[in-house]
């Protein structure tokens, strides 16, 4: 049995615990928000939780996260945790990070 052929099995079954790290309503922040809503809908529906941090409103997690850059996308759950930044318009890097493809 591959590690990839047993990833993608199970890919179909887990649940993913997500969260954007964003500076309030800057544009890069706006689409990040926009674009990950619509790769979840698209490829994880029902089956992830989606937690959208402002760093101005919540600096001890930010730190606790080692946030370095925003937007980030961190994927806590499953494992590996995996850190993406941008805006999250590269569909296919950002399904590539998540372990989707």
């Amino acid at each position: 049995m591959s590690d990839s052929s047993n990833g993608e099995n199970q890919t179909d079954e887990e649940f993913y615990i997500l969260r954007l790290f964003v500076s309030g309503t800057s544009p890069n922040s706006v689409r990040a928000i926009n674009n990950l809503k619509i790769i979840c809908e698209n490829h994880l529906k029902g089956r992830h939780e989606l937690e959208i941090i402002d760093i101005h409103q919540q600096p001890l997690l930010v730190r606790n996260e080692d946030v370095t850059a925003v937007p980030m996308l961190i994927k806590k759950s499953p494992l590996p945790k995996r850190r993406l930044v941008g805006d999250m318009s590269e569909k296919d890097k950002v399904l590539k990070g998540l372990g989707l493809v």
